[in-house]
């Protein structure tokens, strides 16, 4: 008797254990980040050789991503793979055509739209729903999107978890949009950032954080190339003013760089793409 039900339980247990299990399979493991990889092996961030952008003008560069203004807060990423993306898209600052992927924030409408191009295949927005944070992660052609949700102002207090910071993985590059970023980050915001090449920041003064508190959010992400967005009432030189020796400082004769990992500067560069 006490044979059978030791031999009973085993079999139940192998059951269980070797059972495809049904919630498993509808939430499969969050894809590996090589930013957050990278940013825990090594602490301190280190900087590449950087080669200007005339002296590749007219050359395929393998691993190369092209990054253009086109206002406010709204970037098109162009891959090497012929993904496009527009960040805090709002229609208003489209691309040509349709790009293969939109992000938004909610905080103002210059951020996002509720009605946007059908053609986009790929719209993510950056806040959730029904007190439920947004949650982005997957993979387009050769790029890896993720987000790290923040807190937004609304309505005289704060809304958790309403605004995203978008980060993309693509040509070994870690590219960061900041968003509507209304407040700095704590330790475990970077840690989910993790390491970042090129960072998107809002220069605005005030409207989304004073000069000062986002000048310590970039010194903390410590990007290589670091392009202003979203600058809106002060001069630009209010936020450079805000960076030593330690950074070099560039207004751009374009509203596009092409970046890969071999063009990082040797130093960190906040670069004035134009139109910003």
């Amino acid at each position: 008797m006490l044979r059978y039900l030791v031999y009973t339980f085993a079999a139940i247990w192998l059951i269980h254990a070797f059972w495809p299990s049904v919630a498993h399979a509808q939430q499969p493991p969050r894809h590996v980040s090589q930013c957050q990889a990278i940013a825990e092996a090594i602490p301190q961030a280190t900087f590449a050789s950087f080669t200007p952008v005339a002296a590749t003008k007219g050359k395929a560069v393998v691993g190369e991503v092209t990054i253009t203004y086109l206002g406010h807060s709204t970037f098109l990423i162009e891959t090497p793979d012929g993904v496009s993306i527009a960040t805090d898209y709002n229609g208003w600052f489209a691309p040509s055509s349709p790009p293969t992927v939109a992000t938004m924030n909610k905080a103002h409408s210059s951020h996002y739209t509720l009605a946007p191009d059908p053609a986009i295949k790929n719209v993510l927005h950056g806040w959730g729903e029904n007190g439920v944070p947004a949650r982005h992660d997957l993979v387009v052609g050769d790029t890896y999107i993720r987000n790290v949700t923040t807190d937004i102002r609304a309505g005289g207090a704060m809304e958790h978890d309403g605004n995203s910071i978008f980060i993309f993985e693509v040509a070994d590059l870690c590219i960061g949009h900041l968003g509507h970023l209304h407040h700095e980050l704590d330790d475990s915001h970077y840690r989910q950032i993790g390491r970042l090449d090129v960072l998107m920041v809002p220069v605005d003064g005030g409207l989304t954080m004073g000069a000062e508190s986002m000048s310590r959010v970039v010194s903390r992400l410590r990007a290589s190339l670091i392009l202003p967005m979203h600058r809106r009432g002060p001069p630009i030189d209010a936020f450079l003013d805000m960076f030593g020796d330690d950074y070099d400082k560039r207004f751009a004769d374009s509203a596009s760089i092409k970046v890969s990992l071999r063009s990082l500067p040797s130093k960190p560069l906040i670069y004035i793409l134009k139109g910003v």
